[in-house]
């Protein structure tokens, strides 16, 4: 599996709606600093068919220091969550020709 950086990503976009490099990784920019400030103002974005960015709160909970046995408190925090979408779920996992249960 190979890992795709911003950069990487740019480059696709560029390629793929015929623009240049530096424009699409504005976009992308854009795109990532957009969805930053709609998460911290405590909204959600929903991308029918791709997917949802929101945040979730987590309460503190205890834990235990790594290497050791010492109880530590792990503060409360908010934090990024995605859940696909069915179109994207789909397209990751396509129904197989020979799997009875899509005949």
């Amino acid at each position: 599996m190979e890992t795709i950086g911003k950069v990487e990503l740019a480059k696709i976009i560029a390629q793929k709606i015929g623009t240049t490099q530096k424009q699409a990784a504005e976009f992308v920019n854009t795109f990532i600093a957009s969805v930053e400030e709609i998460l911290v103002a405590g909204n959600k974005v929903q991308l029918v068919g791709f997917g949802t960015f929101q945040t979730r709160r987590r309460e503190s909970r205890e834990g235990r220091k790594p290497g050791t046995t010492e109880k530590i408190i792990i503060p409360a925090s908010t934090v990024p969550v995605f859940r696909a979408g069915k179109g994207l779920k789909d397209k990751l996992n396509p129904p197989e020709n020979n799997d009875p249960a899509s005949q």
